[in-house]
């Protein structure tokens, strides 16, 4: 039986998921209106929360918007520290 609400959607693409790191530092395509480019990633999920190295204003952007602006990385974060805060598994499953 097909679902009518998952017809409307559009199909996943063959891209990986972009890796990030808590602490990652990223330069966006444009620069935020302080002049800055470079953003720290401060929150992951399926938004990510970007805080800007210049003037230190925090923004939301959804994952595959951050992956469609993204240049490249200055620096990355820390592995354990993202370890830390990622969802563990459901004990007894």
């Amino acid at each position: 039986m097909r679902n009518p609400a998952f017809d409307t959607l559009p199909p996943m693409s063959g891209r990986p998921v972009l890796e990030l790191l808590l602490g990652d530092v990223v330069r966006l395509r444009r620069a935020h209106p302080c002049g800055s480019s470079e953003w720290l990633v401060d929150r992951l999920g399926a938004d990510i929360g970007l805080r800007c190295q210049g003037c230190g204003r925090h923004i939301l952007l959804e994952r595959r918007l951050l992956e469609a602006r993204l240049t490249d990385f200055v620096s990355r974060g820390d592995v354990s520290m993202s370890a830390a805060v990622s969802p563990r598994p459901a004990m007894g499953a």
